[in-house]
């Protein structure tokens, strides 16, 4: 248990500056992962702060998935 929340505490101060689009997508999967298995700790415990946790690595996913996205094209 304490891996996955050591993971994801190191995840979360990861730079998310200058990334490549491969980068990107290795980052939207990670995040993916670690919110995945915090969600089946915080099944068993009930424990707020994990619940935090998983909050701020969503915040984090929806940004770099929503740089991958692109700015819409006018047409």
């Amino acid at each position: 248990m304490s891996t996955v929340v050591e993971r994801a505490l190191k995840f979360k101060d990861t730079s998310l500056k200058a990334l490549t689009t491969n980068q990107r997508i290795i980052i939207s999967r990670e995040a993916k992962e670690l919110i995945l298995s915090l969600n089946e700790i915080y099944k068993e415990e009930k424990d707020p702060a994990i619940m935090d946790l998983m909050k701020e690595l969503t915040l984090i996913k929806q940004k770099v998935e929503k740089r991958l996205k692109g700015k819409p094209t006018s047409s």
